[in-house]
């Protein structure tokens, strides 16, 4: 769709749709952009998993009907008359038989039956969710084929216009409807409560303008362009709208193609859709879990697979739950929440290092990649026994990250919930710097952020504040970086700076620092990089090197990183 503005591909692609949803309806990561290697959702806990479907038309696809529909001629009300079984069909959308309508009842009798049949079937999935909340706004039950048209029943549906979901939203609309959408959660993905907001934008788009026909074509072109409509031909009729060139082809289409696909998936079997295989409508459990829950720690307490809970929660952008405040809402297969619930209470995390190849391009530093990575200078520069940060184009470098896998402790065997036994490590501490956040902790320190919330009970990350001590579960051989100025349980010193210093490159560009000699400023009105170099003694060079600045530009309210020597 969508709302309050035009959108060129504003119906479902009837080619290349069936083939992308046929292998799955549910992605994991996203695809890679300008040749991004892929730390993939088996690898980082957190990835984005966005939905590889783009449900779009292709310019051929597009041309070719658009051409097919200019041939018949003026849109209007008359045409053939109703088959013997439209006439015992009792419709409660206002169905029109005319050249348009029978275009797109031979369209997918034919040349696109495969793809509407593939649709039929994945219908009864969704459909009684659909009927259910259109009953509750009271609206017609017909409107449910709505969705069919937006996106082929498939909740992961994305189109360029950037609309999402069964009923395709574009995020201001969704807003505006009361969806959820930001980096964590995208509510539109969500049978259940896009199709809510969708009943309540519908129901609104009928009593602005008191007809069906033209509250669905608001649905597609934004109701602004229809009461612009209305008011320049002065007529609430649409296929008399439609006979001019006001409304772009790509909404007029919107309503034949609704009405077709209306009649056909009343009585499927009259127009030669036999032998249908419908799915079985999802059904589900609800269970609470902390914030940063990881998807895989659910999966493995139900004994499903992380693809279905994807299923289940296809709102969520990432494999975790978000960070907010309170508990979170999880859908988990039906009848599997007393085990998910006794289960979450014997996982063990199993924490190792996986690597990632990244090809160094022309104007890369290792601060670039760092960040484009989420790891630190420090655990580059291991990884790849580097003792300088220059690079060379072409060279390959290793990236390290975190595998968290989740195993069940055998009944009565206790230990603790998602942390390190102290058989396999050993408990230390870090007390939360000024200018510290959890993120910046756990990348120090090579864990996972949600393990750190989880071993510290938090239950708000947006509370936590400087002076907090943070526990942290280490493997024995753990890394300098890891183990810097953090204190184990018996209070000595995990690792002194001697031994730190022994490790140090002895020509490298980029040292380990303790944490005690890393201090933030917040940049204020006036300051320039020179000035604060000054201040803290050090060089322009250094502060950019730190804080991977590209050239001496700052904002007031950023805060910099500052090492002493």
């Amino acid at each position: 769709m969508k709302k309050q503005m035009n959108r060129f591909t504003s119906c479902l692609s009837f080619s290349l749709l069936f083939l992308l949803s046929a292998c799955s309806s549910h992605t994991i990561s996203s695809l890679p952009q300008n040749n991004e290697p892929l730390i993939n959702a088996q690898c980082a806990n957190d990835e984005p998993r966005e939905s590889m479907i783009i449900p779009v038309e292709s310019q051929q696809d597009l041309e070719e009907e658009l051409a097919g529909l200019n041939q018949l001629g003026a849109w209007n009300n008359t045409g053939s008359k109703q088959t013997a079984q439209q006439e015992e069909t009792v419709y409660d959308f206002p169905v029109t038989i005319n050249p348009q309508v029978e275009f797109y009842l031979d369209l997918f009798q034919n040349r696109q039956k495969e793809y509407f049949q593939h649709w039929l079937e994945r219908s009864t999935k969704y459909l009684p969710v659909i009927r259910r909340e259109l009953a509750a706004a009271g609206l017609p039950q017909d409107l449910a084929y709505l969705a069919m048209i937006e996106s082929g029943y498939n909740p992961s549906a994305y189109s360029h216009a950037h609309a999402a979901g069964l009923w395709q939203f574009i995020r201001g609309t969704g807003r505006l409807y009361g969806l959820r959408i930001d980096s964590w959660v995208d509510e539109r993905r969500e049978p259940e409560k896009a199709t809510k907001a969708a009943a309540a934008y519908l129901k609104n788009l009928y009593e602005r303008f008191g007809d069906w026909q033209l509250a669905v074509a608001g649905y597609n072109a934004g109701e602004g362009k229809i009461e612009k409509a209305i008011k320049k031909y002065n007529s609430r009729d649409f296929w008399e709208l439609a006979q001019h060139k006001y409304l772009r082809l790509e909404t007029k289409r919107y309503v034949p193609k609704l009405i077709a696909a209306i009649i056909i998936a009343r009585s499927p079997e009259e127009y030669g859709f036999t032998d249908l295989q419908y799915q079985q409508p999802v059904a589900y459990d609800l269970i609470d879990v902390p914030p940063r829950t990881d998807l895989r720690a659910i999966a493995t307490s139900g004994k499903t697979t992380l693809k279905t809970i994807h299923s289940l929660n296809n709102e969520l952008r990432k494999n975790l739950t978000p960070p907010c405040a309170g508990r979170y809402q999880v859908r988990i297969p039906a009848g599997s929440h007393d085990m998910v619930a006794a289960n979450l209470t014997r996982l063990q995390p199993v924490v190792s290092t996986g690597f990632a190849t990244h090809k160094v391009r022309r104007g890369e530093t290792l601060s670039h990649i760092s960040r484009r990575y989420g790891t630190t200078l420090t655990n580059l520069l291991k990884a790849n026994n580097l003792h300088s940060s220059r690079l060379k184009i072409g060279q390959r470098l290793r990236v390290p990250y975190q595998i968290t896998k989740y195993v069940l402790l055998k009944k009565g065997q206790k230990g603790r919930r998602f942390a390190a036994n102290k058989k396999n490590g050993r408990k230390a501490f870090h007390t939360l710097l000024k200018g510290e956040t959890l993120s910046s902790v756990s990348r120090q320190y090579h864990v996972p952020l949600e393990l750190l919330v989880q071993w510290n009970n938090i239950s708000n990350v947006r509370k936590v504040r400087a002076g907090k001590k943070l526990a942290i579960y280490l493997a024995r051989k753990s890394s300098a970086a890891q183990t810097a100025n953090l204190k184990t349980e018996t209070g000595a010193a995990a690792l002194s700076l001697v031994d730190i210093k022994k490790q140090q490159p002895q020509n490298g560009s980029i040292s380990l620092q303790t944490a005690s000699e890393i201090s933030y400023y917040k940049v204020r009105h006036g300051d320039s990089l020179w000035k604060i170099a000054r201040k803290f003694q050090v060089s322009t060079h250094d502060i950019r090197r730190w804080n991977g600045l590209r050239n001496n530009k700052i904002k007031p309210g950023k805060k910099l990183m500052i090492k002493k020597s």
